[in-house]
């Protein structure tokens, strides 16, 4: 089987979008690129979670192409591979429905520097312009709003996170929507604090040796 441990660890990280409240039903996707062989293993396209095998994993060759098409892909394939194709430093992807992401997407804003873990980030988080599901669009608007940044809100639907791995993809997906979630309400009751340029600079330079999921881990 090809991308065999890639994909078990997409089986595992779809169960756990639906159980860390990231997502609800099949929405959103998980993908993981073997830059060696310029595959990638996605999530497939409308399958509950709970039910998705290794096998169900779709394969794609980093021109777009299906190697294993017993399953259609995620809708959301080009928005994966995008990535892949332009940065050499995101070899993960997770896309949510996130709630508090969404809400903010909705509001056509993104989310500034009110929380320290932003920095996993980086200096804020960025919403991209809208553009409907499953399109090249879409793929391209989140391209360049994660400029220079590991996620990105997507207008009116949620939120993309990247990183060298799986663990530290879902770790800036989960880290974010709660950063989101606390900013929304600090805004329900008031104008929050942001962090200074300086603070944001000096806890990404941190996060680049502080608290990383190393690849081996699945935790």
């Amino acid at each position: 089987m090809k991308m065999k441990a890639e994909r078990e660890l997409i089986v595992e990280y779809g169960k756990k979008l639906i159980t860390s409240g990231l997502t609800k039903g099949t929405g959103g996707n998980i993908s993981i690129y073997d830059r060696s062989q310029g595959l990638m293993a996605i999530s497939p396209s409308g399958i509950d979670y709970f039910e998705t095998q290794p096998d169900d994993i779709v394969i794609m060759s980093h021109d777009g192409d299906i190697i294993d098409n017993k399953r259609k892909p995620s809708s959301e394939h080009e928005l994966h591979r995008i990535f892949y194709i332009k940065r050499d430093d995101i070899d993960a992807v997770v896309h949510t429905h996130s709630t508090y992401a969404t809400a903010l997407s909705t509001l056509g804003q993104g989310l500034p520097a009110s929380n320290y873990l932003v920095a996993l980030a980086g200096p804020d988080v960025r919403c991209a312009p809208y553009a409907s599901f499953g399109t090249q669009e879409l793929a391209e608007e989140a391209y360049k709003a994660m400029k220079d940044r590991y996620c990105v809100l997507l207008s009116n639907h949620g939120l993309v996170a990247g990183s060298k791995n799986i663990q530290n993809a879902f770790k800036i997906a989960n880290l974010i929507e709660e950063c989101c979630e606390s900013y929304v309400i600090a805004c329900s009751i008031g104008k929050p604090n942001l962090l200074s340029d300086q603070e944001m600079e000096y806890m990404m330079q941190r996060f680049k040796t502080y608290g990383q999921a190393k690849p081996q881990d699945k935790s």
